[in-house]
């Protein structure tokens, strides 16, 4: 009895001799042993609670006592059930047989148990950036064998005051997590991070944590907004950009995210005086940057990107999404003067086939939305994002009448100048 309670803690236990003589081993041959995993996933983590059986078919009534042969121990372990709380030192070979008497079963058929470090799984979002009234879908990936009994649990990035981290807090309905690794998050309408893991197993194990993934709204708000200077998504390395946050907060932090999936601080990207971060050229990378508050306010965020080669014009083109039906001007410049004679693209496809001094949109629509670059002799600007916002409610109506009345008005207009010439002319 003792020995099974050793065993059962994880204490692994043994007899000095056994008394049994192996000579006898064939006596109970018709008894077939095998080994149960408990759980039976294929693959088991640090930390996991393990339990090995040793049963015998066929056992009936009779008394039997039971030992284990495993490759990280020499010693033979006397026990029926071996439990313990799984260690990569666990790892190895396990069989077991049966002795009843003086007699012993044949060895159990090896079974192997690999023990690994927990997993880190991969959050996903999709889309990265909001649109008024969409949805956004998490999927936590990277887990290998990942039917075998998880459940995944989805939580929000909260900032930790005076700290760079984040604290995990779990999304409303997750609180016994879903089967599926996909979640969707209605509506959100600022920028935010979240996490996720999983869990499986009694009692429960859990994975790590996985990284903070954001989302981000381009819009500004009048309780947090992040602007740039200069007022552009394109830079060259060597300028000096500053990045102002602005509102309710008396303690602002201004993030970046590069396409690695590195999350830095304006105080490792420069200077932060005030609500203003400096970048050091040395350290301006393209990413979506954006300010956050202690209390975990978020800004606008914006897309920026540096342009490493000094002899290569920059695309100029707006920081925040425009609006449907206002004007919007594009121009290119190289590092020291704006360029008179470019061709631009958008999506990839010639808009003109003269060069030019700018691109101008006199009312911008939702089919303008896209990707633009400048080409000047030969050399590609790299590639900016002009996001178009929709406009609703009142506005956006009265908007829409005036863009329909002036047209036709205009047209009245000269329909009855032309009618008032001729009764001119003819009298």
């Amino acid at each position: 009895m003792r020995h099974s309670l050793l065993c059962m803690l994880g204490f692994f236990c043994f007899k000095a001799t056994l008394t049994a003589d192996r000579t006898t081993t064939l006596a109970e041959a018709s008894h077939r042993v095998s080994v149960i995993l408990h759980p039976s996933w294929p693959q088991i983590y640090r930390g996991e609670t393990v339990i090995l059986k040793c049963q015998i078919q066929e056992a009936g009534g009779a008394q039997w006592t039971y030992e284990w042969k495993t490759t990280n121990r020499k010693s033979l372990i006397p026990c029926e059930y071996m439990n313990f709380s799984a260690t990569e030192a666990h790892s190895g070979e396990y069989r077991c047989r049966g002795k009843r008497e003086v007699k012993f079963t044949p060895w159990s058929e090896v079974i192997k148990l690999i023990v690994s470090s927990p997993p880190q799984p991969v959050l996903s979002v999709s889309p990265s950036w909001l649109n008024p009234g969409a949805s956004v879908t998490l999927s936590c990936e990277g887990l290998e064998h990942q039917p075998a009994g998880w459940r995944f649990f989805w939580y929000k990035a909260v900032p930790k005051p005076s700290s760079s981290s984040y604290t995990s807090e779990l999304l409303p309905g997750s609180t016994n997590g879903t089967e599926q690794n996909s979640n969707t998050v209605h509506g959100p309408t600022l920028t935010a991070g979240f996490v996720c893991r999983a869990g499986r197993g009694e009692p429960e194990f859990y994975t790590y944590y996985s990284e903070p993934k954001f989302v981000w709204s381009a819009d500004p708000r009048p309780a947090a907004s992040l602007s740039v200077n200069p007022d552009r998504v394109q830079h060259f390395r060597s300028e000096s950009v500053t990045l102002n946050c602005e509102g309710n907060s008396a303690e602002w932090r201004v993030k970046r995210f590069i396409e690695t999936g590195k999350l830095s601080y304006c105080s490792y990207l420069g200077t932060m005086t005030g609500s203003t971060c400096t970048i050091d050229p040395h350290r301006h990378h393209s990413g979506v940057y954006w300010c956050e508050s202690q209390s975990g306010e978020t800004s606008n965020a914006i897309n920026i990107t540096v342009q490493d080669d000094d002899s290569a014009p920059l695309l100029l083109s707006p920081v925040h999404p425009v609006t449907e039906g206002d004007p919007v001007t594009l121009s290119c410049r190289m590092k020291d003067k704006l360029l008179s004679n470019v061709f631009f693209y958008h999506n990839d496809k010639l808009l003109h086939n003269d060069s030019r001094g700018e691109l101008n949109i006199s009312a911008v629509s939702k089919s303008d939305e896209g990707f633009y670059k400048c080409q000047h002799s030969g050399k590609d600007s790299p590639r900016s994002w002009m996001s178009v916002r929709a406009v609703s409610g009142p506005v956006g109506s009265l908007r829409l009448v005036l863009l329909i009345i002036g047209p036709v008005s205009g047209i009245i207009l000269i329909i009855l100048l032309l009618s008032l010439w001729r009764c001119i002319r003819s009298a």
